[in-house]
């Protein structure tokens, strides 16, 4: 059986927007299991997982991602290797609305895959913040901020798709919150 390719994309130095994409059969397959398990390979030192989460105690009326403040889903970008911590998106939450709102309204839960995929777009291990068919507001690791070099990598919509990107080009482009959400 052919071993997958891995399609990379790179920050070109001259595109309106940060990324584009490179097809390559020159590196290897990134295994789902990940860098840090025995025997699994990783392209880049950085790479990253984004998930969709849902706030499963948002009031009824809080149906979508219209109040970037105070939405019933968010997508949220961790390294791989880091472990999510959502009560310290929940403190950020509860900040962000000035208190207005308990914090017994915030409970971020990983999105089921069906609802995950109606929202981005996206298919399991696919799931990236570029091009979601809905409009949802993006948590990013503050330790990701602070990686050397300033770059880093993600999921490109498809599993063995994957986008690099300058850290300071991502946040200009997606504008995401930066909340230290990850036990790295």
């Amino acid at each position: 059986m052919p071993q997958p390719q891995l399609k990379v994309a790179f920050p070109p130095s001259s595109s309106p927007t940060p990324f584009e994409t490179f097809h390559s059969s020159v590196y290897p397959p990134i295994t789902t299991n990940g860098p840090s398990k025995p025997g699994a390979t990783s392209l880049v030192p950085h790479p990253f997982i984004i998930s969709a989460r849902v706030n499963t105690q948002a009031p009824p009326d809080v149906t979508d991602c219209s109040d970037r403040n105070y939405s019933k889903y968010y997508v949220v970008v961790v390294q791989y290797t880091a472990r999510f911590n959502a009560e310290t998106v929940k403190n950020f939450l509860y900040a962000l609305n000035n208190g207005k709102i308990s914090k017994k309204k915030f409970n971020m839960r990983l999105a089921p895959e069906e609802t995950s995929a109606k929202l981005t777009g996206y298919e399991h291990n696919g799931v990236t913040c570029i091009g979601m068919k809905t409009d949802i507001p993006v948590i990013l690791d503050e330790a990701i901020t602070k990686l050397n070099p300033d770059f880093f990598w993600l999921g490109g919509g498809e599993i063995d798709l994957k986008w690099g990107i300058r850290t300071s080009e991502f946040i200009n482009y997606v504008k995401p919150f930066i909340v230290n959400c990850s036990g790295s």
